[in-house]
């Protein structure tokens, strides 16, 4: 039996109840082998991954992992929150109670490592000395090398963070087995797969995956789940699934923070990426924070303010290339140390390939090999169209490596947020943008924020459902009360952010083209949004909120037909009147929803029904 104390000695871990979870977890899981790791561990681990073939070379020191067939997304079905307190249940979050759950996972974890390493990650989900730095410890468990590449890119790795927390016994205990993936029953009624967060026990056991969006527990459990209901507990701070950018005027001076939620596929990591158009580059500047999750709290300011807690990138490589997110591209380009995960690869040329990255696949087909390592050359006519990469790809790298990467990224003190956007994929209902200037309407529209599922959440790729906050699959507690602690929060800030909701996929019924080119061009509305809360232009109102007029609008250097524009910066009332029909479905699902969210709700549906008279 491997003698725990020996190792965490040697590798200087001296938190004891760091330690105490170490050992216990190893006998549990029967590994033959303990290993502390560090960020500086990096370079040693990945030459033993590779000379395992748990990571195969690409071209400029960057490298290609493949999971197993059945494991390439988040399985929301499999996913749970578990409590001791069943008021904790909601619509989504798969509650479980919390005592059942860890009988069950210790169970099927007990032996599931044997003849394997346990490696030992002790991280942070913050920048180092921040306001909630008492939330963001951790230290996840894995039997899976490559997970722990992943991690180092992905979080703050180090022992130092461990050992030097102000309550040594404040962190988030985090165990991931990979388990016997061919012998699993994936998606049967014999399913062993079960990834669990244990928020009041602050505890995540995660077992039956290598898939990133499931076996890296500092992400997604811990940043978003564990936070969330944190947050939540201590009723400090938010922890959404958001991005975070900035934007500079360098003729003014004046500088701005945007955070949003957007659902899978709507254009989050993109926006979180974008540059500025060409015909604005010389006046604006964008910087890069976060592309998927953010905590915020209030300041001692006043006002909201917000982190990235993570370190890295886990981007989804469909559809990225040079024009769609030139910065994601720089992000992982020769030197990178990128990892890409389930794209086609070619171990002849040590070359990848997504849908998307070119216009075309490469012609010469000769070593390449699809996501599940069938070779190209040898499909049939009849698997000629079949995607070479998986839809849900995709890659991994540090925010050092993104160009417009902000210099303050790191900051402890986080970022003032100036505005909350949210926007979800839909080809119809809503505008460009459309500014929202009360609290309760902000949450509200959060609430009813609605997108087309995608693979990455394993649904139907084009069906419509509802996404509050883009939190769906990642709420710890129920919606009523989820709803409620935004209210508290924001209506603590004595300086509040303008909330506004965003489309960039509004289609033409006649022949599907996109009426805004979106990418680059998507800057323009969040411009106007600054310029309305300054109070430098005055938009239209509409029932739904404040749109900008055709001449507020900054089109320099823009093509877009006359046809278009009117239509984005326009609602149809209507379909509006259909939709709120479908909200209303949708919130009386939730225990609990706050009396002003509903009052919201009935403002907006008065608004729609009066200028349907007049």
């Amino acid at each position: 039996m491997v003698d725990v104390e020996r190792v965490l000695d040697e590798a200087g871990l001296k938190n004891p109840h760091v330690r105490d979870y170490v050992a216990y977890w190893a006998e549990v899981t029967g590994a033959d082998r303990v290993e502390v790791v560090s960020a500086s561990d990096d370079d040693r681990l990945l030459a033993e991954s590779l000379a395992a073939g748990e990571l195969s070379p690409v071209t400029g020191g960057r490298y290609f992992s493949r999971s197993y067939a059945k494991d390439t997304a988040r399985s929301e079905e499999r996913t749970v929150v578990a409590t001791s307190d069943e008021a904790d249940k909601g619509v989504y979050n798969n509650w479980r109670p919390a005592e059942e759950t860890v009988a069950t996972l210790t169970e099927r974890m007990r032996g599931a490592s044997a003849g394997k390493t346990m490696y030992v990650i002790p991280y942070l989900m913050a920048p180092q000395g921040s306001p909630l730095e008492a939330y963001a410890a951790g230290v996840e468990l894995t039997d899976s090398r490559p997970v722990v590449q992943q991690m180092i890119r992905m979080a703050r790795v180090g022992i130092d963070y461990l050992n030097d927390l102000a309550d040594p016994d404040s962190f988030v205990r985090a165990v991931h087995v990979t388990g016997d993936l061919p012998n699993l029953g994936q998606g049967t009624p014999d399913d062993q797969r079960l990834f669990a967060t244990v928020a009041d026990r602050r505890t995540i056991l995660h077992y039956g995956s290598s898939y990133g969006g499931n076996a890296l527990l500092g992400k997604i459990a811990h940043g978003l789940r564990q936070a969330c209901y944190d947050g939540k507990d201590s009723e400090r701070f938010l922890a959404e699934q958001f991005l975070l950018l900035g934007i500079t005027d360098r003729q003014t001076g004046k500088k701005v923070h945007v955070v949003g939620g957007f659902p899978s596929a709507s254009g989050k990591t993109n926006l979180s990426m974008t540059l500025p158009p060409e015909a604005l580059g010389d006046r604006y500047y964008v910087e890069f924070y976060g592309d998927d999750i953010a905590w915020l709290w209030v300041g001692d300011d006043g006002r909201i303010w917000a982190f990235n807690p993570e370190n890295g990138v886990f981007g989804v490589a469909k559809d990225t290339n040079e024009d769609s997110n030139p910065t994601a591209i720089e992000a992982i380009k020769e030197g990178s140390g990128a990892i890409f995960t389930n794209v086609a690869y070619n171990p002849k040329t040590q070359d990848v390939w997504w849908e998307g990255k070119t216009k075309n696949p490469p012609e010469d087909v000769d070593g390449w090999l699809d996501w599940k390592g069938t070779p190209i050359a040898d499909r049939t006519p009849e698997q000629a169209g079949e995607p070479w990469a998986h839809p849900n790809s995709r890659f991994t790298t540090t925010i050092a490596n993104v160009p417009n990467a902000a210099e303050g990224y790191d900051d402890p003190r986080g970022v003032p947020v100036d505005a909350i956007i949210f926007g979800g994929r839909t080809r119809d209902r809503e505008p460009l943008i459309r500014a929202i200037t009360d609290v309760a309407e902000g949450v509200y529209d959060g609430m009813t924020l609605g997108a087309e599922a995608t693979f990455a959440a394993e649904g139907v790729e084009g069906q419509l459902r509802y996404d509050p906050m883009s939190m769906r699959p990642f709420m710890a507690y129920s919606e009523g009360e989820y709803a409620a602690h935004w209210l508290h929060i924001i209506s603590h800030a004595t300086s509040q952010p303008i909330f506004a909701h965003v489309n960039w996929f509004q289609r033409d019924p006649e022949d599907g083209h996109y009426r805004w080119p979106g990418y680059r061009e998507n800057l323009r509305a969040l411009l106007w949004l600054i310029q309305y809360r300054d109070g430098e232009v005055t938009g239209v109102e509409s029932p739904v909120g404040v749109l900008p007029a055709r001449e507020e609008l900054n089109l320099d250097g823009l093509e877009i037909s006359e046809a278009d524009l009117d239509a984005i910066l326009s609602i149809d009332i209507d379909r509006w009147r259909q939709e709120m029909g479908f909200r209303e479905e949708h919130l009386r699902q939730f225990d609990g929803l706050p009396e002003e969210i509903w009052e919201a709700h009935r403002r907006v549906a008065a608004a729609l029904e009066a200028a349907a008279e007049g």
